[in-house]
């Protein structure tokens, strides 16, 4: 392991769009004066999973800033997937290192033994942008871990008995989805459901966001197996939405009403609001489109940004908002979630001030934590990349 040193939205302005060269993990700009822009739509109709009751827990109490950030851990080497245990510490995935480590209350971090060699997780092949991703814990069972990973030949689903501190081997629960050295996808998340989501890219081959026999593009719904879950809009596929780009956060709503981030080539990053069997356009359609693709059958985003402002990777949802972490943008993107779903006014947080953001997770207590992703493709201090935790209010 590589454990380094110590423990505006409104009104859309129109402009000639700078390319981030076609990867969603590109170098993020120098800093620019001004207010970043973003814009939104009114939200689809139809409910897109079971209605949950709502919390009444510390993530219920809206927050509409950051009071304070506490350093929590230091000297992670491309953190990526984080996964809360039941005694208060977080498992974390690092995708270059092909290992997890765990996260202690206190900010230690250990490394989790696995399989392969030095403890690694065995079969990972990182390359770019791919690697060791997303990681989830099943509701109620700690027994196990979801792991998404890239492989020889593919990206995969893998889970991993997890006892005594030390996991066991990867057992493929899906397998076949498109690897690249970029638009790998890769984030999990259980749903309010009971089913396993999965985020997966086109691996740079566009064509396969339409075509529906393809994982690539997509995101998944399947069971605890890494079979096709019941329900899903197309039968006997995984597939649950399409027509995405490179969809690297999700989450749902108190009311079961699921949300996700995806990356924009070279104009609009976007959050849209997931129904099963929808299609998202790419790569006919990048951003909201116009009534013409809407009569296409293409679902438009809520909300988009330029790729310079954004990049949007993990999101968490609580507190009243959606929050989501941005890479090339260097910040925290806030987006007010009404009582019927729609989005009120982006608001940007934390710019330029810990450099990019990966990951977004909420714990029970009501403060979010972030992982900064500043030792790939950033500009790392002396203490990158680190988990923060931040309390809102």
């Amino acid at each position: 392991m590589h454990l380094r040193a110590s423990a505006a939205a409104g009104t859309l302005v129109l402009l000639l769009a700078v390319a981030c060269s076609g990867t969603d993990d590109a170098a993020s700009p120098a800093p620019t004066s001004g207010s970043p822009s973003a814009t939104t739509s009114s939200p689809p109709a139809s409910a897109s999973a079971p209605s949950a009751s709502p919390s009444r827990s510390p993530l219920a109490v809206p927050a509409t800033s950051v009071a304070g950030v506490k350093v929590v851990a230091t000297g992670l080497d491309v953190p990526w997937g984080l996964a809360r245990q039941d005694d208060g510490s977080y498992l974390a995935s690092l995708r270059d290192e092909a290992r997890i480590v765990r996260v202690a209350p206190d900010g230690k971090v250990a490394r989790v033994p696995g399989t392969g060699p030095d403890g690694t997780i065995p079969g990972v092949q990182p390359d770019g942008e791919a690697g060791l991703l997303g990681i989830a814990f099943a509701p109620g069972d700690q027994s196990v871990l979801y792991a998404y990973l890239t492989a020889a030949g593919d990206n995969r689903v893998v889970a991993m008995r997890y006892a005594g501190g030390r996991l066991g081997a990867p057992t493929p629960l899906v397998t076949g989805i498109p690897k690249a050295d970029h638009h790998d996808g890769g984030r999990m998340a259980f749903g309010p459901d009971g089913m396993l989501y999965v985020t997966t890219g086109d691996g740079g081959v566009t064509s396969r966001a339409q075509d529906r026999s393809s994982l690539g593009g997509k995101i998944l719904r399947v069971t605890r197996t890494g079979a096709p879950a019941p329900g899903n809009p197309f039968p006997g596929s995984r597939v649950w939405s399409y027509g995405h780009r490179n969809v690297q956060g999700l989450g749902w709503d108190d009311h079961g009403r699921m949300y996700a981030s995806e990356f924009g080539q070279d104009t609009w990053d976007e959050l849209n609001r997931i129904l099963p069997g929808h299609n998202y356009g790419w790569p006919q359609v990048e951003g909201m489109g116009d009534a013409a693709d809407v009569r296409r059958g293409f679902t438009p985003p809520l909300v988009v940004w330029p790729t310079d402002d954004a990049s949007p990777s993990g999101l968490a949802i609580g507190r009243g908002a959606v929050w989501l972490a941005a890479l090339r943008g260097q910040r925290l993107w806030r987006v007010p979630l009404n009582a019927d779903g729609a989005t009120g006014q982006p608001t940007s947080l934390l710019h330029n001030e810990y450099g990019r953001l990966r990951t977004a997770v909420f714990d029970p207590d009501g403060t979010l934590l972030v992982f900064t992703s500043n030792t790939f493709r950033g500009s790392p201090g002396p203490d990158d990349d680190r988990l923060l935790r931040l309390t809102l209010h």
